[in-house]
């Protein structure tokens, strides 16, 4: 077969899922200056998640994990892969056509569903005025995941990867429009379509979902079309392999949904706290940064690999180019994670207190990042875990796993919520990351040698850990010593960048000495023949 070059593909994605974020801290700064943890920002925050929350399921979640396994396959076996894609796209349209247009009428039960605690104050009608808005992003974006899962499966990860940066400069832009054009956000509804421009940051924000939306899909079709895959949609018809497209796809659109429910029970705790879904947002957004360069790159670049490997037969490719995967997230979320637990308050602080985002806010935000920070690992580790399940077209246990880890998560966030407020909701999110990853590591032991990790990896994890351990310790110390610095307005940027690079430097010091890692270790090969020499 011709072989996926599985570091190339993580570097690549990794790296513009590393602007898009960087490009994110700037849209959320911005935020967080003009909006503060006030109600418009909450306002926006819910609506902007809810077609996020279902574009997870419908796009990248079920939809995906079923599709890119098929697609690859069939690109491996010499099989119409094409009109495949473009069956599947139809009959994406048709389904979301309709439900953008439901949630755009249902939009106020659907803010019910997920922010409970506005019904009765301001932030329910901002909420969903702005849901309105954004909602038919969920059409654009699902439309860009299948043909970014084309490009993927393919081995081409660049436009993919990029395309959301597009959506953050879009961001950024329309913040800035909102900034100069100002007007009273009850007058929104007033408007006509030639006074768009003309709104306060607020629906400036809200508008720039779809377009953000509009802007990606037509990236990723244009490398599509570049790359021999001209995916215009033909007439729906519900064809053999559309037929078991679904019936792969049901369990993980279930699966899709537990997790969402997840994260709907988290904002339902929240939002009984004044400014909690702001907080746990601007947490949520610092700890993404690691999860998103390295446990969606990851995961983005492994299912396909390891689906055109199960259909060709090569065990040993598939066990290596796992224990690797595993290897290089390890080794670069695990300081992550320490770091995130070990100086959260300066993160934050200097990163966001600005504006109406104050001293208080800070530390409730630095509170929630420290909980997050504890389940990073198991959020990358699922993203290294879950390909073997879908790639092997099983998602009938992942659906399984997934509702218990909904039982661990509504249990913590609701039972603690009482004891200690908002940070219930973090702290469920995190237990039931790593429920999940018990529940994945258990069920794959019955997969065969390709689902195992190798003694290189069995080798190099406690080195790891105990590198990570001497940082997390240098962190602290650098962190005490900079402390006047890093209240100093003048001083506080300087101050972060000397704390995070000691922390890097003391990370590569200590995994050099203990041979936790080099360069050379990972090096992911790109042929059977280079998996079987290791």
């Amino acid at each position: 077969m011709q072989p996926i070059r599985l570091l190339k593909g993580f570097v690549t994605v990794g790296a513009w899922t590393m602007l898009s974020r960087v490009l994110g801290f700037v849209r959320d700064i911005l935020i967080a200056a003009t909006l503060g943890a006030g109600p418009v920002a909450e306002a926006f925050l819910v609506a902007f998640a809810l077609p996020n929350m279902f574009r997870r399921f419908f796009a990248e979640g079920a939809f995906n994990m079923a599709f890119v396994p098929m697609f690859a396959k069939k690109l491996e076996g010499h099989e119409d892969a094409h009109d495949f894609a473009r069956d599947a796209m139809a009959g994406m349209m048709v389904i979301l056509a309709g439900f953008t247009v439901l949630g755009v009428v249902a939009m106020p039960l659907l803010v019910t569903a997920m922010a409970g605690g506005f019904v009765g104050d301001e932030r329910f009608h901002l909420a969903v005025t702005f849901g309105r808005i954004a909602f038919p992003y969920i059409l654009f974006i699902s439309l860009a995941a299948l043909v970014s899962g084309v490009l993927n499966a393919t081995g081409r990860f660049l436009a993919a990867a990029a395309a959301p940066v597009l959506l953050n400069i879009v961001f950024i832009a329309v913040i800035a429009v909102g900034w100069f054009f100002e007007i009273p956000a009850d007058e929104f509804l007033g408007l006509g379509i030639d006074r768009m421009l003309g709104l306060e940051v607020g629906s400036a924000l809200a508008l720039s979902v779809p377009l953000g939306g509009v802007v990606q899909l037509g990236l990723v079709w244009w490398a599509a079309a570049r790359a021999g895959f001209h995916l215009v949609p033909r007439r729906p018809s519900l064809t053999p392999e559309l037929k078991r497209l679904a019936v792969i796809a049901a369990p993980a659109a279930l699966a899709g949904g537990v997790v969402q429910v997840n994260l709907l029970v988290g904002r339902q705790v929240a939002s009984f706290f004044d400014g909690a879904i702001a907080w746990l947002n601007y947490a949520d957004r610092l700890y993404q940064l690691p999860l998103g360069v390295v446990g969606i790159a990851i995961g983005v670049v492994l299912l396909p690999d390891l689906s055109r490997r199960l259909r060709a037969g090569d065990e040993a490719g598939g066990r290596h180019a796992l224990s690797r995967a595993a290897e290089v997230s390890l080794a670069l979320t695990v300081p992550a994670a320490v770091a995130l637990v070990v100086i959260p308050l300066p993160l934050i602080s200097v990163l966001f207190e600005r504006g109406a985002f104050d001293a208080a806010d800070s530390r409730a935000t630095a509170a929630a990042l420290a909980v997050y920070g504890l389940g990073l690992p198991a959020f990358v580790l699922q993203k290294v875990l879950q390909p073997l399940f879908y790639a092997r077209e099983d998602t009938v246990r992942p659906f399984r796993y997934a509702l218990v880890s909904l039982v661990v998560n509504a249990a913590a966030a609701v039972g603690l919520a009482f004891a200690i407020g908002y940070l219930g909701a973090a702290i469920g999110t995190t237990l039931a990351a790593w429920a999940m990853v018990v529940l994945l590591w258990r069920g794959s032991r019955d997969m065969g040698a390709a689902a195992t990790l190798d003694e290189r990896f069995v080798a190099r994890l406690p080195r790891i850990l105990a590198a990570s351990a001497v940082m997390g310790a240098c962190l602290l110390g650098a962190e005490a010593l900079l402390a006047p610095a890093l209240a100093e307005p003048l001083w506080r940027y300087a101050a972060l960048a000397i704390l995070v690079t000691a922390g890097l430097a003391s990370y590569a010091a200590a995994g050099a000495l203990f041979g936790a890692f080099s360069p050379r270790d990972f090096r992911l090969a790109t042929s059977r023949s280079a998996a079987a020499r290791r």
